[in-house]
């Protein structure tokens, strides 16, 4: 196994971690983690709730991609 496929394999299972923790933050119909997490927030810093979602979001994306990248790479150097 080549320090490359090492290093692409870390990265990939990190990214799915990332993806797993990034879609359970998010909030749903019953604002799940993500409502108790930025409930304090809100509380403290008067933010609007609306912005972290659209955030978590934007990141859940980029993190899919990234996903989805390394899952291709990795199949390639089989």
């Amino acid at each position: 196994m080549g320090v490359v496929k090492i290093i692409f394999t870390v990265l990939h299972v990190l990214c799915a971690i990332a993806l797993i923790a990034t879609v359970i933050l998010q909030s749903g119909k019953s604002a799940g983690l993500s409502g108790a997490i930025a409930g304090g927030a809100e509380t403290l810093f008067g933010g609007k709730k609306k912005g972290l979602d659209e955030l978590l979001s934007k990141v859940t994306v980029g993190v899919a991609i990234l996903f989805a990248a390394t899952a291709l790479l990795l199949v390639i150097w089989e």
